[in-house]
């Protein structure tokens, strides 16, 4: 027996017919490449998407084919979010971060027929002109008086290109597995790949964006995460779902930049990573100055220290939440939703759960296994490599026939180390490739790091594994120190014997000016792993004196 509803696929224009026809006076607000602010309504987004799709089609953009995008956070590149799938197509966002070499492989790869740019990104793809061969547009995201000359051929103006196109348009009645964009990782060793998501796994991770951050109407959005990296955590669709005001910031992500824009627009969410926060935090430790509106802060892309969720709850008043996601789980894969158990066991046991990772959300199955494959106890102390299946989970790569990150079963191997907890919050330990292996036992490079960042002259730090004649591997802590700090070895050294095992101390502390940032704001510890490719610890001729315990 079937059941008797209407048939109603989930694809990502019907968001945008929502908000049009629900939402129509809620702003989005634009921090432009120009340098003032742009203003308009969920309407005139669908009125200018329309037009885009109509243009897209003129192009000889056909169904099933690929644009791409190489923009930041603004209402030109959220057009494109919702053209793009509406009309068949299938949106690719472009890390701008991406080396050249790296940027012609994805254009190539993903097969991109137009490329949609912000003016200052033009130069790059000048740079690899001789390898953009399958083109059949480059359109610069301005104005037609603002259109900058180019090497290139035929370049074209966003705004010219709407101008000619009619308002009127009929979104396609689409299957809502078929593809809607693509996002490619940002992995430190080979090509980058390809991650396809479909108009379904988007709109439910909308929905799963709005539930596990605890959104609602009355919130004014500001998302810093980029939107040329995994959706922007869904952030464009869920604002569309549920009504809010969304203020886009375009290329200045700096703390000042960030500040005024949240007290000019009284923002009171926003969501980024640590090294986003922490130039907030400098900003506002240098000024003076306050969050007088922000009431919640979500952090993800990599593990945060308790000192950042700290500062956000005793200093500011804001509520931090920490979530977790992939590229290939399309955003969150689990959400900082606390049971009414931690919430009644008081303050301290609310920040240990924020501290986690969150639990999963509804859709997604996480379970940590051994070496072997094996179950491990889901006691918030046993380790072993995370796994994910959902229906936001990629099944496989783009144009990729081995399935080396999937177990037989269907399970995706995240690359993480983690625990999961009776209640199940997850704990994110490390990634599997930068956790320390020292005597048989393993040692959280994560947990140093954050634990070298409550010290007060500490800035940033890394903690990286080094060989060791005897424990194999020993601790390197690196840091970077705040302005007019010098090392006190000790003073850290205490800082640290107060938060982890005597066994886990790093074996040197090193200082740096810098330590190196990829592409999604994450440290690359492979390029730390290079720099001191010739270091050698200080206790690697000394032979302990004691085992480890």
């Amino acid at each position: 027996m079937h059941g008797l509803m209407q048939n109603f696929p989930l694809l990502v224009p019907s968001l945008l017919e929502h908000a049009e026809q629900v939402h129509g006076n809620v702003e989005i607000v634009s921090k432009r490449l120009e340098g003032d602010v742009h203003r308009y309504c969920f309407p005139d987004l669908a009125r200018r998407a329309r037009q885009l799709a109509n243009a897209l089609q003129r192009l000889g953009v056909g169904e099933g084919e690929v644009v791409g995008t190489i923009a930041w956070n603004g209402y030109r590149h959220m057009e494109l979010y919702y053209a793009a799938p509406g009309m068949g197509a299938v949106y690719h966002t472009i890390n701008p971060r991406l080396s050249a070499e790296q940027l012609a492989y994805v254009i190539a790869h993903a097969e991109d027929q137009v490329v949609f740019v912000e003016a200052m990104f033009l130069p790059m793809l000048e740079a690899i002109a001789d390898q953009l061969v399958g083109l059949k547009a480059i359109v610069v995201l301005c104005d037609e008086d603002e259109l900058p000359a180019s090497s290139l051929p035929g370049v074209l103006a966003y705004e010219s290109l709407l101008a000619a196109e009619s308002d009127q348009y009929q979104w396609l009645e689409l299957d809502e597995n078929r593809a809607a964009g693509i996002c490619y990782t940002s992995g430190t060793t080979g090509n980058p790949k390809g991650v396809v998501y479909s108009h379904r796994a988007l709109v439910l991770q909308a929905m799963n964006t709005v539930i596990g951050l605890e959104l609602n109407s009355r919130d004014v959005i500001l998302p810093i995460v980029p939107m040329f990296h995994v959706n922007a955590w869904t952030i464009p669709f869920s604002a569309a779902l549920l009504g809010t005001k969304l203020v886009l910031p375009g290329k200045d992500l700096d703390g000042a930049s960030i500040h005024a824009l949240m007290e000019s627009e009284a923002v009171t969410f926003s969501a980024g990573v640590p090294t986003v926060w922490q130039m907030l935090f400098d900003h506002l430790e240098q000024t003076g100055e306050r969050l007088t509106t922000l009431k919640k802060a979500c952090i993800g892309g990599s593990a945060a220290a308790r000192s950042m969720l700290e500062t956000f709850r005793d200093r500011y008043g804001v509520e931090p939440l920490h979530a977790w996601g992939m590229t290939e789980t399309t955003s969150m894969g689990s959400a900082p939703i606390l049971t009414p158990a931690v919430i009644s066991a008081g303050d301290e046991a609310v920040m240990d759960a924020k501290m986690s990772q969150g639990r999963a959300v509804f859709g997604a199955r996480l379970r940590v296994v051994g070496e072997a494959g094996e179950p491990v106890p889901a006691d918030g102390a046993s380790s072993g490599h995370l796994q994910i299946q959902g229906w936001a989970v990629a099944q496989e790569y783009f144009k990729r026939s081995g399935r080396d990150e999937w177990t037989d079963d269907g399970w995706f191997d995240t690359g993480d180390i983690a625990t999961l907890d009776a209640e199940g919050y997850l704990r994110l330990t490390d990634r599997a490739k930068d956790v320390i292996k020292s005597g048989g036992e393993w040692i959280s490079s994560i947990d140093l790091e954050n634990a070298a960042l409550a010290h007060p002259d500490v800035a940033a730090a890394a903690v990286i594994g080094m060989r060791h004649p005897k424990w194999d591997e020993r601790p390197l802590l690196i840091v970077v120190l705040r302005s007019g700090a010098v090392l006190d070895r000790d003073s850290v050294m205490a800082t640290l014997s107060e938060r982890v095992a005597k066994w886990w101390l790093p074996d040197d502390i090193q200082v740096v000016d810098a330590l190196p940032i990829g592409a999604t704001g994450k440290v690359q510890k492979n390029l730390l792993r290079e720099q001191f490719a010739d270091y050698q610890l200080p206790t690697a001729s000394i032979q302990p004196a004691a085992e480890h315990g």
